[in-house]
């Protein structure tokens, strides 16, 4: 019996699946991040070293495991894909290897095929899309120094935005800053700027704040109503350019990512938003995760 195996190596860890050449699952499991863009290079080794282990345990040995695909955030830095690959070539695995963008293994597991649209808003944001000739569009994925519009990372530094404006008094605020200072266990904007600049402070820090958002919302507090639209229009922006060049106008969004499943109001002001423009567009939940999906690029590959 021949196995593969699909990773999904995301801003913050990466699920891993395991299945036989018919496809049933036979196992999963989740270690550390492999972003090469945000984490140290002896990190991912060690996670990828985790990782082989796990798949040859599952596999009965690495031998047995005939391919493997990683769908890996930072892909697109030209050098990520060749480094990452000596790393699973260290480990002891020689069988057939696909590493690609971790929009391209959401997209898979979300529709579980290769057609259609898929938005995700986590730590970061980007919008994926295949029409049914094959033609593809991407928008963002630019990372958060210039782009992730929509994102965990962008509600956190507006959050955080938010807090310093409303110490100036340059809004009128009282909810934001006292649950701001509460999450990140600081007293006061001195102490919140020392934490962003920190260069402990990573994105993932920032974004682990997006959560707030709800409940702010929750409260009625009317600049957090603000950040979620805006939000949600950053992300409409996002699918608009996909739709409109594969003309997928009436086909399926996949929308996934924590920003999507965990804020009702940004999503609901997205659909919205959707759904004025493009009646017959239809925004479904995942049908399965991006490991699942990375595991159908490795059956394809077979």
């Amino acid at each position: 019996m021949r196995y593969v195996a699909g990773l999904d190596g995301g801003g913050t860890k990466t699920a891993g699946a395991v299945a036989d050449e018919r496809g049933n699952l036979i196992g999963a499991f989740t270690f550390g991040a492999i972003n090469l863009n945000g984490r140290d290079e002896a990190g991912i080794r060690g996670s990828v070293r985790e990782m082989m282990a796990a798949i040859g345990g599952l596999c009965g040995g690495l031998e047995h495991c005939a391919h493997i695909c990683i769908g890996a955030a930072g892909v697109s830095n030209p050098t990520a894909g060749s480094r990452l690959t000596a790393m699973v070539r260290e480990f002891g695995y020689a069988g057939g290897l696909t590493i690609t963008g971790d929009h391209e293994t959401a997209m898979y597991g979300s529709l579980e095929g290769a057609s259609g649209i898929l938005l995700i808003a986590g730590t970061g944001s980007i919008c994926f899309g295949r029409n049914g000739n094959g033609a593809e569009h991407r928008t963002g994925g630019g990372g958060h120094l210039i782009d992730d519009e929509g994102s965990g990372y962008s509600i956190g530094r507006d959050l955080i935005a938010a807090t310093l404006k409303a110490h100036d008094g340059r809004i009128a605020n009282r909810h934001i800053a006292p649950m701001v200072f509460a999450r990140l266990g600081v007293e006061s904007v001195r102490e919140l700027i020392g934490f962003v600049y920190d260069p402990r402070t990573n994105k993932k820090d920032i974004a682990a704040l997006a959560p707030l958002l709800s409940e702010l919302c929750a409260l009625g507090d009317e600049e957090a109503h603000a950040i979620a639209r805006r939000s949600a229009g950053a992300l409409y922006e996002l699918v608009v350019p996909v739709a409109e060049k594969l003309s997928l106008q009436d086909g399926e969004l996949a929308l996934t990512g924590g920003v999507l499943t965990g804020n009702a109001d940004v999503r609901a002001s997205l659909v919205a938003l959707l759904g004025r423009r493009y009646p017959r567009l239809n925004c479904i939940a995942p049908r399965r995760d991006a490991a699942f999906g990375a595991v159908l690029i490795a059956l394809e590959k077979l």
